[in-house]
């Protein structure tokens, strides 16, 4: 059965009974709905008896104060209405729950900080959709899981009762946030109560990536050695091996806490450190130095050790690139995005947090030393690793993604390198957007939330 966008009217106390919904004619006919008879209205966890009212010449949804207050709708809204007969159910939606880190309910123009412009265009993104869409926290979450407190946009930011979404889409920026018992047990228990689908569920770490996609031959090809750095004798071999490694923290984002280590002429060797204000470089005489100074490190942080790569440079500062690759309205990964990101000029590693900036594959590839022959056809090999590997990660992974972000790198004879996958890519208010502008990522979500709940 298809859905029809309907816009949500809410009649004052006495003008409905509270559990009639009127509907056009038009569409009772077309869709053959009972009225006068006891019908199921479902809204994500929400279930209710309701009675069909047709009313001639009418083109929305009319419900009482009462019911609208109970589904957590507000007027005006523009919500699909789906008739399954086999079942006597009317089913509204879809219903998206996103799960956010924090909130400052006293900052009404800006209540989740720096991401409230991706908040509000997901509104808006909805809206045009026929979507319902909330935000939560971790501290929203009550005892019971069919209920709870969240954020919605009306005229404004407010916060009112939901129940359970169809779709979660989690956008927690803290593993200690996405650890805590009551986020995992509400996760357990609206996939198993409601048969919620919750989507890029979990982060991910740099030796769990390697280790599963290394166990896939399509996408073990776009892999440097990598290993969990455990002791002296891994550290000897790479360096051994390859004359830069890398030390990345498993659970590190934004290049914090990256070492670059290389050997010197004399036998000595370098490291140098991202940081926040550019590169601490140190030498150590002997590798058994320079391994004793890691180890205090290693006690609190456990460490990826990884091959150096010799990356392609623009302006004789390295590049690589960044793919937002997302799930689309057939369920299926495509690419939405590829930027290239050239590193600051204090700086080794290209984030944007650590001076980095950002242009257009082809302007990149266009300023490096790449041989001509292999510049035209870089942008297709880009988008075909980044399909490769987020498709590596559903298989090898056992978690439920509609996103990933993929770094790359190209070395300088042109080969494809896996740098990274971050299951949850930056949503900071940093892209200038106008006015009511959806981008093509935001669009995406929505797309695939849709496509999850069937609507």
């Amino acid at each position: 059965m298809p859905s029809k966008k309907l816009k949500i009217q809410i009649m004052s106390p006495n003008l409905l009974e509270k559990d009639d919904l009127v509907l056009g004619e038009q569409l009772i006919k077309q869709w053959r709905i009972p009225v006068n008879h006891p019908l199921q209205l479902v809204f994500g966890s929400f279930q209710q008896t309701v009675r069909v009212v047709p009313l001639a010449r009418f083109d929305g949804i009319r419900v009482s104060q009462e019911l609208a207050e109970k589904m957590g709708v507000l007027a005006r809204s523009v919500l699909r209405l789906t008739f399954r007969p086999h079942s006597s159910t009317l089913q509204l939606g879809p219903l998206i729950g996103v799960l956010i880190s924090r909130d400052l309910p006293g900052s009404l123009e800006r209540p989740f900080g720096p991401i409230t412009m991706f908040c509000k265009e997901l509104v808006n993104a909805c809206q045009h959709q026929g979507v319902y869409v909330y935000f939560f926290t971790p501290d929203h979450i009550g005892t019971s899981s069919s209920n709870l407190s969240a954020w919605v946009y009306g005229d404004g930011w407010k916060q009112i009762q939901v129940p359970a979404a169809d779709v979660f889409y989690n956008r927690l920026t803290s593993r200690k946030l996405e650890n805590k018992p009551s986020v995992q047990h509400f996760l357990k228990e609206v996939k198993s109560r409601y048969r919620s689908h919750f989507f890029n569920e979990k982060f991910l770490d740099k030796t769990e990536v390697f280790d599963a996609l290394g166990r896939d031959a399509a996408v073990s090809r776009y892999l440097p050695e990598s290993h969990l750095f455990r002791n002296f004798l891994t550290l000897k071999t790479m360096c051994a091996k390859h004359p830069v490694v890398f030390l990345k923290p498993i659970r590190g984002s934004l290049g914090k806490g990256i070492i670059r280590i290389s050997k010197l002429e004399g036998g000595s060797y370098q490291t140098l450190t991202a940081q926040v204000g550019g590169t601490r470089r140190q030498v150590y005489p002997s590798l058994a130095k320079l391994y004793s100074s890691l180890s205090g490190k290693m006690k609190t942080t456990r460490y990826q050790i990884q091959q150096g790569l010799t990356l392609i440079q623009a302006d004789r500062r390295p590049v690589d690139f960044r793919a937002l690759v997302q799930k689309n309205r057939a369920g299926k990964w495509n690419v939405t995005s590829i930027v290239a990101r050239t590193a600051g000029s204090q700086h080794f590693v290209s984030n944007l947090a650590r001076g980095g900036s950002l242009s257009t594959v082809k302007e990149a590839i266009g300023r490096s030393s790449l041989p001509a022959g292999i510049k035209g056809k870089i942008a297709l090999r880009l988008r075909k690793a980044a399909l490769d590997i987020a498709q590596g990660v559903d298989v090898q992974i056992p978690a439920h993604f509609g996103e990933l972000g993929i770094d790359l790198a190209l070395d300088s004879s042109g080969r494809i390198w896996l740098l990274e996958v971050n299951s949850k890519p930056s949503k900071n208010d940093n892209t200038p957007i106008g006015g009511n502008k959806i981008r093509p990522s935001v669009k995406q979500v929505v797309e695939y939330a849709r496509y999850l709940s069937g609507f």
